[in-house]
């Protein structure tokens, strides 16, 4: 990957870049905001750009602002900005086609920081909700057990089992008698129609 180092310096690129345009140095110091003898020192290697110039310059010259960056070693090869320094030496690239590619990169970048910042902020969201949702759980829990101690087991449909409608049976019809034993009021009747017989 190229280095700063392995590149022409800045200002022998943006003669070329210059040249390239088919512009005058008159006109690019008038496009980028600057002095006609400050840029002629720039392209001779006199004087170092600052980088607000050297932006003004990109803009002027159209192309990207790291790779204007990159040739002035303002910035070292992360964040993909070797790419652009590799584009910048192709020599097998006309300067429209390194603009574009350049352009296109740089665009991909951003879009792909954006997607990923956009998804982060949905994970966080969800995060957010999951918890909000496990708070409110052992409440529901609760409520539940005090359901389950009020009205005792109940079915998966949430209804009372049939062992608890057989309680409750029972409880209103009072308790079974024996069987083979008769109770009081059934033994009175039974005298007393045997009485009216007799008689």
């Amino acid at each position: 990957m190229a280095t700063p180092k392995d590149l022409p310096d800045v200002g022998g690129f943006i003669r070329d870049l210059r040249r390239n345009a088919k512009i005058s140095l008159r006109q690019l110091a008038e496009q980028a905001g600057v002095s006609n003898p400050y840029l002629s020192q720039i392209e001779r290697g006199l004087r170092k750009p600052s980088a607000e110039v050297l932006q003004q310059l990109a803009s002027a010259l159209r192309v990207s602002t790291p790779a204007m960056y990159l040739r002035a070693g303002l910035l070292d090869d992360k964040e993909g900005h070797g790419v652009l320094a590799a584009i910048a030496v192709d020599a097998d690239l006309t300067m429209a086609q390194k603009q574009s590619l350049s352009q296109i990169y740089e665009t991909f970048r951003r879009e792909n920081t954006r997607l990923a910042e956009a998804q982060a902020e949905t994970e966080a969201a969800q995060a957010e909700a999951g918890a909000a949702q496990a708070a409110d759980q052992p409440a529901s829990q609760a409520a539940d057990l005090a359901n389950v101690a009020a009205t005792g087991p109940t079915t998966v449909g949430g209804t009372p089992t049939e062992a608890v409608l057989e309680s409750v049976a029972v409880t209103e019809a009072g308790t079974a008698p024996a069987p083979g034993s008769t109770s009081i009021p059934q033994k009175k009747k039974a005298a007393e129609a045997a009485e009216e017989e007799t008689s």
